[in-house]
């Protein structure tokens, strides 16, 4: 898949649909009214992307409240926020714990994660077109989650299962290209993060063994789809959860089968570009440049120049442009308005452009 510009997947809600959320929750409108919002809130992502210039069009994750929001509405098993708190912070010092879903009971298929936004998404819009698919590796808790699974193993099995199962659907609805966000490789490259695991009698390198092979197992032997992998430091309103180059994890880019590499460059904290020396050069790797965190507008110049560095550890035309994460990750969403949004998109497809033609 030869793509120089896309998004990471998540943007924006529009006022009326996070008002429309409220209102259904509590039983002001009608699930059929909340549907027409959600239609027009998706029509609304698609053309702002096709205005920006973007290559690869996502629906915006407007159907969902977070980005694991298809997860826990879909399965059940999941108790939406019943999870480990995340410390989210920023470069200011301001910090919050934004929950997280955890597995309580033994998971069981309700209805697909995606087709209905992959079925939505198709019929609005021809060309590449991109379905995101969060991991469900992270909702296990020792605790919390032993009374439906016994061990992290067992819990695993299930999830590599149904997340075949999804993939299996999306294939068949004609989806080429699936992108997985996988958050818990984050806590496997901060060196903090790697300490506080190993003061709990984690491994951090075994962990990432074994996630690399639940992933393995969920896109093998799936033909005709390109899979993405996207790992970012956390992003929950313009918050993050860790910090620390690829290297620890730079396995991830030598054993597993994603085609194409979303990774997160836009400030200091996400290291330097030699780690993507450990990418096969039959891969593609995004960089993501443009912060989805701040409203300060990049340059184009600056952004030649940082892919410029970085084609010095992977090839330039096996390079592609994108924001660092998405610009709604939850629904609340990221400290920057819609124009600043729109800015930073029509930016990534002009470099994108100017770059590669």
């Amino acid at each position: 898949m030869t793509i120089h510009s896309e998004v990471i997947g998540s943007l924006l809600r529009p006022a009326y649909l996070l008002e429309a959320r409220r209102q259904v929750e509590t039983g002001q409108i009608s699930a059929a009214t909340f549907k027409a919002l959600e239609d027009r809130a998706v029509d609304e992502a698609i053309g702002l992307q096709e205005v920006a210039g973007i290559e690869v069009i996502t629906d915006g994750e407007m159907r969902r409240a977070s980005f694991f929001g298809h997860l826990v509405d879909a399965l059940e098993g999941f108790d939406p926020s019943g999870g480990r708190r995340l410390p989210m912070k920023d470069e200011e010092g301001g910090q919050f714990f934004a929950p997280t879903p955890v597995v309580v009971e033994k998971l069981k298929w309700r209805r697909s994660m995606c087709a209905e936004e992959w079925v939505y998404l198709r019929a609005r819009r021809k060309g590449p077109l991109k379905v995101t698919l969060v991991s469900a590796q992270p909702y296990y808790d020792p605790q919390k989650s032993r009374e439906a699974y016994p061990s992290y193993d067992a819990y695993l099995a299930d999830v590599v299962e149904i997340a075949r199962r999804e993939v299996q659907e999306l294939r068949r609805l004609g989806c080429s290209y699936i992108q997985l966000d996988a958050p818990q490789y984050a806590s496997l490259l901060d060196p903090d993060i790697r300490a506080a695991l190993r003061q709990r009698g984690i491994d951090p390198d075994k962990s990432l063994d074994l996630q690399i092979a639940c992933d393995n197992a969920i896109i093998d032997a799936q033909p005709g789809v390109t899979f993405g992998l996207h790992i970012c430091r956390g992003n929950n309103q313009s918050k993050f959860y860790a910090s620390g180059d690829y290297e620890p994890i730079a396995r991830v880019f030598r054993q597993t089968r994603f085609q194409r590499f979303l990774l997160e460059y836009d400030d200091p904290r996400s290291g330097g570009f030699e780690p993507l020396q450990h990418v096969p050069q039959d891969r593609f790797v995004v960089l993501g440049l443009v912060s989805t965190k701040r409203p300060q507008l990049e340059t184009a110049a600056q952004l030649r120049e940082r892919i410029e560095q970085a084609a010095r550890f992977f090839p330039l035309e096996q390079l592609a442009l994108s924001p660092q994460c998405g610009f709604a990750s939850t629904m609340e969403g990221n400290s920057l308005s819609p124009q600043d949004q729109q800015r930073k998109l029509k930016l990534v497809a002009q470099v994108a452009r100017q770059v590669w033609g």
